[in-house]
């Protein structure tokens, strides 16, 4: 029997309620944990136990050690660890893909903005332009007004007719 879209669906209970977690903080604890797996210090960290585990258990009495000489158990540790450390090393790539496609995107719409800006502007400039080459200069009455005057001289220099 197929479910009524007009009615509400039955919600079910459960003994144990179901775990939650925060994405956003699990992703940041997972970037964290991934710089810190790309430091020289977990390098120092790893080198030091892996050799004390390997000295307890090569140089210690029988009856002490717990991984004897193919270190089987140093195998599953590390082969753990790494099982854990790829997942978070991605979820940390895939984090900062995300921040870097963000910033692409906004690097990208500053620049159209930029772009339309200077356009505007060039309009604007050739418009001045030449509006500017319609307007008379100063050299250009200068010159006209020299010219009038001239024309006036002439005028006056001029015998006059009776």
């Amino acid at each position: 029997m197929t479910p009524r879209l007009d009615q509400p669906i039955e919600v079910r209970r459960t003994l144990l309620p179901r775990p939650h977690y925060d994405p956003e903080s699990f992703g940041q604890l997972s970037e964290r944990i991934a710089r810190f797996l790309g430091t020289a210090r977990f390098l120092v960290y790893m080198t030091g136990f892996v050799v004390l585990w390997i000295g307890w258990n090569a140089l210690a009495p029988a009856s002490w050690r717990f991984d004897p000489y193919p270190f089987i158990f140093l195998t599953l540790m590390l082969s753990l660890q790494a099982s854990y450390a790829a997942p978070l090393i991605l979820l940390a790539q895939n984090r900062q893909d995300d921040r870097d496609r963000v910033q692409y995107e906004q690097d990208r719409a500053r620049n159209e903005r930029a772009m339309a800006d200077t356009e505007y502007l060039t309009r604007e400039i050739a418009g001045l332009r030449l509006a500017l080459s319609e307007v008379a200069t100063r050299d250009f009455l200068r010159s006209e007004l020299q010219q009038v005057l001239k024309e006036l001289d002439d005028k006056d220099r001029s015998p006059s007719l009776p």
